[in-house]
Parts: structure tokens; sequence; C-alpha cells
């Protein structure tokens, strides 16, 4: 329609396949090699890595899944910011996300019910990967369209997190709603240590315990780029009824490149209401 507003891909064909067919086909390989795994309950939220497909994809196959011929009304996306200022949290002023498979309509309203909660910065054509990487599973995998929540985290600290989980809670009650948080892990660390400081993130989601991995990352114990959209993610799926969380796959970029000297962690996990 006239007037509507795009923000268009800035990683289709680098980050993951810019042609359709093709981008289908890595997507499908991808889940095809997933083992069946059964949630104790109803799915509220998903975690999941935002690098390059062939890196982060075989793992974040492992969350999405899941959501395999699922409908949901609305998809709201959690991530953090890589290389822009956006103030503490951020979503986009267009009407649509266009990724090689089609667009996917911003949800205004739920954005307007966000926003009663927490001042959002709205940006036009941003940059941001970690968001938009997360559309083409969405796009590929549920069953029929959604409208989308775009969420970006220029704060991660402990209040942005509380409080946005709060309008988050809000904008989402009484919605067929999914929740995603967009995370990799430590980076650029041996897979030993990798391993070590990732465990902690590990513990602490299978735990369901957003408070203890706040403090785990605020004290330099753990990494992860996207900690404070999985804290947010956490605090906002536990006020929407879920009572347990499951880490599904945990892997590093070395399991993929041979290279175990300097390696990205990346998990994805299932957070439920039994």
């Amino acid at each position: 329609m006239a007037g509507e507003t795009v923000r268009h891909s800035v990683i289709a064909g680098t980050w993951y396949p810019g042609s359709p067919p093709q981008l289908r086909r890595m997507i499908d390989g991808f889940v095809e090699k997933v083992p069946p795994v059964e949630i104790p309950g109803r799915l509220v939220a998903l975690i999941a890595p935002h690098a390059g497909y062939i890196y982060s994809g075989p793992v974040a196959a492992h969350a999405y899944a899941l959501v395999r011929g699922r409908t949901y009304d609305l998809v709201a996306i959690v991530s953090p910011v890589h290389r822009m200022w956006v103030g503490e949290v951020a979503s986009t002023s267009a009407d649509f996300y266009e990724t090689p498979l089609g667009r996917v309509r911003v949800d205004h309203e739920a954005l307007a019910a966000l926003e009663k909660e927490i001042r959002l910065q709205y940006i036009g054509q941003d940059n941001e990967h970690s968001l938009e990487i997360q559309l083409p599973f969405l796009q590929h995998l549920l069953a029929g369209e959604f409208g989308l929540l775009p969420v970006m985290m220029g704060s991660q600290e402990w209040d942005t997190c509380n409080a946005l989980a709060r309008g988050l809670a809000k904008a989402l009650q009484g919605r067929n709603a999914l929740l995603v948080a967009s995370t990799d892990l430590s980076h650029f660390h041996s897979q030993l240590q990798a391993q070590r400081l990732d465990r902690i993130v590990v513990d602490k989601v299978n735990a369901f315990d957003p408070e203890g991995l706040a403090r785990e990352l605020a004290s330099g114990a753990t990494e992860a780029c996207g900690g404070g959209p999985v804290v947010t993610t956490l605090l906002a799926a536990k006020a929407l009824g879920a009572t347990g969380a499951r880490v599904l796959k945990y892997a590093t970029s070395g399991d993929v490149t041979g290279d175990y000297s300097g390696v990205v962690g990346y998990m994805a996990a299932a957070i439920f209401a039994s």
C-alpha cells in the first residue's frame, strides 16, 4: 500500500543465502538433522544464536524445529545492538521487515502497547543483523503469516531488562505469541575456555534463573552478546506463565570450522509453561 515503508535485508546473500530456494533448502537441511524433542508444556519462548547460518544455523534449528507447522499471530524478537547507538531500547519505524522469503508485517499495535511501559527509540533502515537473522527460520517454518514485534536493546543493564520484560509481558498478554531471544555466547576464546564460560549461561538458563544469569553477566564471570535479551526474555516468559527452560543444543564455531583457537559459543533453548 502507498506510504508503507520497508526495512530491507542487510545480510541476505552473505550471512544467509539470498536465493529463496537455496535459503529454504538450507533451513530444511538443518531442521531435518534435529532429533525429536518433547517440551513439557506450552512453548512460550525460544533462545537462538545469530551468527551466519553456516556457523550457527545447525544450533538455531534445534530451537526452531519446535515451531515447525505452528501458527502464531505475533512473534517478539529481542536482540542486542552491535554497531549502532539506539538509546536504551529501540524498534523499527518501518511497516515491514523484508527477507528473500518475503515481507513480515510489523505489529504497530503491539509496539504501542509496549511503549506504554517503556520508551522506545524508533529507527529506519537499521543494520542490526541479530534480529533479522531470526526471520527466515520463522518465515519458512511457521504455518501462515505472523506479526512482528522487533526490539533492539542498546542497554543490557538489569533495570532495562526488568522494565522491558514487564512491557513485553503486558504487550503479549492474551495474544497467541512467541518470544525469541537472539544471542551468541562467548567470543574468541579457546574451545576449553569458551566451554567454561558458556557453561555458566547454559546452567542458569536450565535453572530458569534470570536474576542469577544477570548477576553472572554483570560480574564478568561469563559472556553473551545478547545476555540482556536472554535475561529479558526469561523474565517476560515467567510473567507470561512460563515455569521452566531447557537448553536444547550447545556448540561453538570450532565445531564447524575445526579451528578451536578462538571460537564463538552458540546455544538454543526453549522456555515453557508446564
